[in-house]
């Protein structure tokens, strides 16, 4: 049995671990690189990663970083486990780009780790499902 704790992690806080290298993030990067997380993805949400890697404001970070995109996706790459994309999930988010992050963590009941105001709003509708939304672990 695997004893890894599940994690969802919206866009914004994989920018946090793996380009701005915030303090905050910092015990997330480090249970992901000593393999104690379970950190579940989709392929739609690697694809939004990538197109976020491309904005004009993260590319001034990852050149401030000395990052490239493709060094980015490959440390996504080295720690997420990939899988399909979970069926549409109950609540609804009232931002439609978040809501493949609730399907995923309500399909697997994992930690949603999100800083997303649309997400952290609706905390409280899917603690009822069992499900916890954090800003970090």
């Amino acid at each position: 049995m695997n004893s890894r704790k599940l994690v969802v992690l919206d866009t914004n806080i994989v920018l946090d671990v793996f380009v701005f290298n915030e303090l905050a993030a910092l015990p997330l990067r480090q249970a992901l690189e000593a393999g104690e997380l379970d950190w579940l993805a989709t392929q739609p949400m690697r694809d939004e990663l990538a197109r976020v890697l491309a904005y004009p404001q993260i590319v001034s970070r990852l050149n401030f970083y000395q990052l490239s995109a493709s060094d980015v996706l490959a440390a996504y790459d080295r720690h997420v486990r990939l899988t399909e994309v979970a069926p549409k999930a109950r609540p609804n988010c009232s931002d439609p780009d978040d809501q493949k992050f609730i399907d995923l963590a309500v399909s697997s009941q994992a930690l949603l780790l999100s800083k997303d105001r649309h997400v952290l709003s609706m905390a409280k509708r899917l603690l009822v499902q069992g499900i916890r939304v954090q800003r970090v672990i």
